[in-house]
């Protein structure tokens, strides 16, 4: 939990969780990040996650590099922070396709932005908005005192509140 403004950067495979005091960023690619955030408590936690599904060794802990794993970190952060994951309100970005077209018949991006959606809908989680796939990167900032997401992709920001 943040005690004072506070900002952080998120790096693949990494998750955080505050209070309103809390600013959480990130660059994402093919990766896809979700937000979680309680708009009465105003907590909120952000994951970067890599690649869909569960890690394939569950016997070393979770792993946030797979969405399922990252998720389950911070719906346990969450409930640290007293909010119950499926009182807050999601956001989903990223999920973009940064190889050529045709290049690969793997799109990790899609299948990490379709893989959100069903984790988030499985544990009865709303999505309030999102911003995925498409062919470039994006910066995003997530501020937990309003729950706002600021999305910079390429030359166009988008504001999502």
């Amino acid at each position: 939990m943040c005690a004072q403004l506070t900002d952080i950067y998120l790096l693949p495979g990494e998750h955080a969780a505050g209070d309103a005091h809390c600013r959480i960023r990130t660059l994402l690619g093919s990766c896809v990040s979700i937000t979680l955030w309680h708009p009465v408590l105003h907590v909120g936690a952000m994951s970067h996650f890599v690649l869909p599904g569960a890690s394939p060794h569950p016997e070393l802990g979770l792993n946030g590099r797979y969405g399922e794993d990252a998720l389950a970190l911070m719906m346990q952060d969450l409930l640290r922070l007293g909010a119950a994951a499926a009182d807050c309100q999601a956001k989903l970005f990223g999920g973009g396709a940064m190889f050529e077209p045709g290049r690969l018949h793997n799109d990790v991006g899609r299948k990490n932005g379709e893989a959100a959606r069903g984790m988030l809908m499985a544990h009865g989680i709303k999505v309030v908005s999102e911003s995925l796939f498409d062919a470039c990167h994006r910066q995003i900032i997530f501020r937990i005192s309003n729950g706002d997401v600021w999305v910079r992709q390429g030359r166009h920001v988008e504001h999502s509140s």
